[in-house]
């Protein structure tokens, strides 16, 4: 006689790490509370001709892939870097252009965007607000349990930045925080999370004790 299979849910989480001019990455990241696992990622490059022919070609490009990205793997929310303040001021509007059509496209298919500094990205997934490039994608691969580094880094920091909202959100879980007012939480919105793993049927997001 065969047992029943473990209740658990699986909370889905789309990270994306804009670009101002380089490739704008993406990621998406699966939870059941006590594993992490890598589902899919990549790196969006528009080419240099045509932002050349069309100051919106690249944003259109973006609007695209997030629409897709939300389309096809249904995220229970999507967690941004946010916009470093360090950064020289066209720079930083041209960041901010992207980060504002990732947020429309969020809005346009219902998901909730949740925001983070990169630092602290850096120190969920690497402990150290300062870590270079190289050691995120050691961590995040080992984190995700991948055979390989994930490649390009704009990849890596995609998927470091969904593993901080999944960080997030299993310690808000923990201590039974409500959500923050800048930082909404769609973890527990009925039917946003009534998916079926192979292995795991979903019934409520447990953290790891």
């Amino acid at each position: 006689m065969s047992e029943s299979p473990t209740r658990r849910i699986v909370f889905r989480v789309l990270g994306i790490d804009p670009a101002a001019a380089g490739p704008t990455g993406y990621g998406v990241v699966e939870s059941d509370g006590r594993n992490c696992r890598m589902v899919h990622y990549g790196a969006l490059k528009v080419a240099e001709k045509l932002r050349k022919e069309s100051a919106g070609a690249a944003l259109e490009a973006v609007h695209t892939l997030i629409c897709g990205l939300l389309r096809n793997y249904s995220p229970d929310a999507l967690a941004v870097e946010a916009i470093f303040s360090a950064l020289n001021v066209k720079t930083a509007l041209r960041l901010a252009e992207v980060r504002g059509v990732v947020l429309l496209a969020a809005a346009q298919h219902g998901v909730t965007v949740h925001s983070y500094a990169p630092r602290l990205i850096k120190a969920s997934v690497a402990g150290y607000g300062n870590a270079d490039k190289h050691h995120v994608q050691v961590m995040v691969r080992s984190m995700l349990g991948m055979r390989e580094i994930p490649e390009p880094a704009d990849a890596a920091d995609a998927l470091a930045v969904a593993l901080c909202h999944v960080q997030h959100e299993q310690f808000r879980a923990r201590f039974e925080l409500p959500p923050t007012a800048s930082v909404r939480s769609s973890s527990l919105v009925p039917g946003r999370i009534a998916r079926r793993a192979s292995s795991a049927v979903a019934t409520r997001f447990q953290p790891p004790r």
